[in-house]
C-alpha cells in the first residue's frame, strides 16, 4: 500500500465497510431501480463521522484528508457498493470545497455545517446544454443589481441535482463566454429555479441527475463564493480532487470486479474442471489483477504528492486516464468471465459494467486528460 497505513485509518476502513454492509448491501438494488438514495443515508453517513472526512473540524467535518477520502471511496465500492452510490451520497466533495476555501462564515453556517450533519444535501452546477468540457465558454449569466445577482441560463448533467437544496453554481459576471466567471450559491425553491425532467442514464442509476434552469433568479450577494470574477481559478483548483475520486472510483471498481470474477471462476465449472483450473481463464484474471493494483499504486502516488501541495496537474489526468483504461479492460474481462448470468440485472458485475462508463466522461473526458498532458509534454 503506497499511502501510509495508520491505526486510524485501518479503523476508518472498518467503520466505512460496516457501515456498507449494515447501511447500504441490503437496499442498493432498491435505489439503483428508485433512481436515487435516500435523504436518511445521508444523515446515517454523518452520525458515524463518514460525510465529514476530508473536511475541517473547523467547519464541522471529521477532518482526515485528501487521502482519507480515497481511502473511504476505495472501500466503499470494494465492500460491494458503486461508484453511482459515490456519486449520490458525496456529491458534497465537489459542492462544498469552494465554500471552505473562501472561508466565508456565513456561507459555512447556512450551507456547509448543515451539509455535513446530512440534513442538507448540495450539488455543483458547470455544465451546460452547450457547453460540456469548456468551462470558460459557460453562458448562464448572472446581473448585478444591487445587493442581488440577476442569474438567466441553464445547467445540465447536475448529480444530485433532482435532490440537492442548493446548488453551487458557475455563473458568467461578465460577457456571456467570456471567461468571466463566479460561484454562486443558489437555494432550490427561489423563484425563477426550476428542476427540469430527471435524467435517464445508463448507469449510475442510483445517483439521481437532472436539468437545471434559471430564469430572472435573484440570488443574495452574500451568496456568492469569494471575490467577483474569480471562480474560474476556483473550479480550476478544486478539479485534481474531483479527478482523483474519479481515479479512485475506477481502480476500486476494476479491484472489486477482479475479486468477483475470481470468486466466480473459482466456483464454476465447465466440462468438469472449475474455470479458474484452465490456463486461459488463469492468466487472463491475472492482467485484469496487474491492471488494477498498477493502478491503484499510481493514483496513490499522485494522490500523496497533491495532498502535499506539489502542483502536479498533469500528472492527475495520467492517473485518471490509467485508472479509467485498468478500470475499461478489467469491467470488460469480468463481466465476459461470468457468461451469460453476467448480464443480468441479479449480478453485481453487470451494474459494475453500466457504471464504469462515465468515469472517462466525468470530471473532464480522456481527450480533454490527454490534452492536459500533452500541454505537459510542451505540445
Amino acid at each position: 500500500m503506497t499511502i501510509v497505513d495508520t491505526p486510524e485509518r485501518r479503523q476508518l476502513r472498518e467503520l466505512t465497510r460496516a457501515f456498507v454492509t449494515k447501511e447500504v448491501l441490503p437496499y442498493l438494488d432498491d435505489w439503483e431501480r428508485a433512481g436515487e438514495v435516500p435523504r436518511s443515508l445521508h444523515e446515517t453517513a454523518a452520525k458515524i463521522g463518514l460525510l465529514g472526512i476530508g473536511f475541517p473540524e473547523s467547519v464541522g467535518g471529521s477532518g482526515g484528508d485528501l487521502l482519507d477520502s480515497i481511502l473511504v471511496t476505495e472501500e466503499v465500492i470494494r465492500s460491494g457498493g458503486s461508484s453511482g452510490l459515490i456519486a449520490a451520497l458525496f456529491t458534497h466533495g465537489i459542492a462544498l470545497p469552494h465554500m471552505v476555501a473562501s472561508q466565508d462564515d456565513g456561507l459555512i453556517e447556512r450551507y456547509v455545517r448543515p451539509t455535513l450533519t446530512g440534513t442538507m444535501i448540495g450539488a455543483l452546477a458547470i455544465t451546460e446544454p452547450d457547453g460540456g468540457s469548456d468551462v470558460a465558454g459557460i453562458r448562464t449569466c448572472a446581473r448585478r443589481d444591487g445587493d442581488h445577482y440577476v442569474v438567466n441560463g441553464s445547467k445540465t448533467y447536475i448529480t444530485s441535482g433532482v435532490r440537492s437544496d442548493f446548488v453551487t453554481t458557475a455563473v458568467c459576471t461578465n460577457l456571456p463566454g467570456s471567461g468571466s466567471l463566479s460561484l454562486l450559491v443558489i437555494e432550490k425553491g427561489t423563484p425563477g429555479f426550476t428542476v427540469g425532467r430527471r435524467l435517464e442514464k445508463l448507469g449510475w442509476h442510483c445517483s439521481d441527475t437532472a436539468e437545471l434552469s434559471f430564469v430572472d433568479v435573484r440570488v443574495p450577494v452574500a451568496n456568492r463564493i469569494g471575490p467577483e470574477d474569480t471562480g474560474f481559478l476556483a473550479i480550476m483548483q478544486q478539479f485534481a480532487t474531483e479527478r482523483l475520486s474519479l481515479a479512485t472510483q475506477a481502480y476500486a471498481t476494476a479491484q472489486r470486479c477482479v475479486e468477483l470474477a475470481t470468486r466466480w471462476c473459482r466456483d464454476r465449472s465447465t466440462f468438469g474442471r472449475p474455470l479458474a483450473s484452465r490456463q486461459l481463464v488463469r492468466h487472463r484474471l491475472a492482467a485484469m489483477h496487474t491492471r488494477a493494483e498498477a493502478a491503484r499504486v499510481y493514483v496513490h502516488d499522485v494522490a500523496e504528492r497533491v495532498a502535499a501541495g506539489e502542483p502536479v496537474v498533469t500528472e492527475v489526468a495520467m492517473a485518471k486516464n490509467v485508472a479509467v483504461a485498468a478500470c475499461d479492460f478489467v469491467v470488460d474481462a469480468a463481466l465476459q468471465l461470468h457468461g451469460g448470468f453476467g448480464y443480468l440485472r441479479d449480478a453485481e458485475v453487470e451494474r459494475h459494467y453500466r457504471d464504469a462508463r462515465i468515469l472517462g466522461i466525468g470530471g473532464g473526458t480522456t481527450e480533454i486528460m490527454n490534452e492536459i498532458i500533452a500541454k505537459g509534454m510542451g505540445l
